[in-house]
């Protein structure tokens, strides 16, 4: 780290540096390493520091820093909520404040050991609104100002740096709000499970894992008894609590290696890779008969279930076996699980 004696920068060196790391560095600890780093290197600062903001609160905290020992960067945290501290005032204000020796340099020259220094607010512009990001400190251990050029400096250096914080947030919003949409895409909104489609992307998966392995796979169609009527009975928020609830149950009585969506209406399908399909069908079942009455009436589940390979090849042939067989169940009262029957070859 550079001594405390009045530097010559080189403004576009510095800027050349600055620029590159956020131009070029993804990660924002990086980015701001270097840009702290370029701007300490050419102001003959001996010890600096970034404050991260977050927009939706006041709180400061110390980010990173140059020139301070591990005890010192405990020294920057313990300051950030001191309101009247030279940080949160920079901060806050979004205006530079500059302390020459013999003026309090506040928390950060307390655990700095400097007697000079400039705050930097740093702020960014979206959309024509202000958005604080935090703050940039030098320090200096002797008495030190800053000339209007390196004053101009560090001021573009601090823009920079806010550009930096800025992209990093955008680009965090952005990937939150994919990762969102993805999720929307493959779920449905009222239970939270899988939607039809992610259903059919993962059968196919599985009956190709199956047919190299070898193995079998279990398609189970779960349907809520009387749904129709009770949803009618007893109103649609009623039914919505039920729905929620068989949705709930279906989930937790199936393996981590099994998949459950719903299917539409009062339907939910399971895709149990291995043989364990009427076990999980008898699970569900079970599970759901002990949900407390609605009205009157126990809810309870049908079940049909279907076998790769001896029940279909395909997935459209395996949904259609777990159909035929839900049909039996159906027909069987309420509560009952039926397995698919092969049908005999010609």
């Amino acid at each position: 780290m550079p001594d405390a004696r009045r530097s010559s920068p080189d403004p576009l060196h510095t800027l050349s540096a600055a620029a590159e790391a956020v131009a070029r560095e993804s990660d924002l600890d990086a980015a701001l390493g270097a840009i702290l780093g370029a701007v300490a290197d050419a102001l003959g600062a001996t010890a600096g520091a970034i404050y991260l903001q977050d927009p939706d609160r006041a709180e400061l905290e110390p980010f990173l820093a140059v020139g301070l020992d591990p005890a010192g960067l405990e020294r920057l945290a313990s300051g950030a909520d001191d309101t009247s501290d030279p940080i949160a005032l920079v901060a806050r204000d979004g205006t530079a404040l500059d302390r020459r020796a013999g003026s309090d340099a506040g928390s950060f020259g307390r655990a700095s050991g400097s007697t000079s220094a400039a705050f930097r607010p740093l702020v960014a512009s979206r959309g024509g609104i202000d958005l604080p990001g935090g703050a940039l400190v030098l320090g200096w251990s002797g008495d030190r100002s800053l000339t209007a050029d390196e004053d101009e400096l560090l001021g573009t250096i601090a823009h920079l740096a806010a550009t930096a914080i800025d992209r990093s947030r955008l680009a965090s919003l952005v990937a939150e709000r994919a990762e969102w949409f993805e999720r929307v895409a493959h779920s449905d909104p009222l239970t939270g499970l899988a939607n039809e489609r992610t259903f059919a992307r993962v059968l196919e998966l599985e009956l190709a894992r199956a047919g190299r392995q070898g193995s079998e796979v279990s398609v189970a169609i779960v349907d809520i008894d009387g749904f129709g009527a009770t949803n009618e009975s007893a109103g649609r928020e009623a039914g919505d609590d039920i729905l929620r609830a068989v949705a709930s149950i279906v989930a937790e009585s199936v393996r981590l290696v099994d998949t459950v969506a719903r299917a539409g209406g009062d339907e939910f399908v399971v895709v149990a890779p291995g043989s364990a399909g009427m076990t999980v069908a008898r699970r569900i079942a079970a599970a759901v008969e002990a949900l407390p009455l609605v009205g009157a009436e126990q809810v309870s589940v049908s079940i049909g279930v279907a076998r790769f390979p001896v029940d279909g090849t395909s997935s459209d042939e395996l949904v259609t076996a777990a159909r035929a067989a839900l049909e039996t169940a159906r027909g069987s009262g309420h509560g009952t699980i039926a397995e698919s029957t092969p049908q005999p070859a010609g």
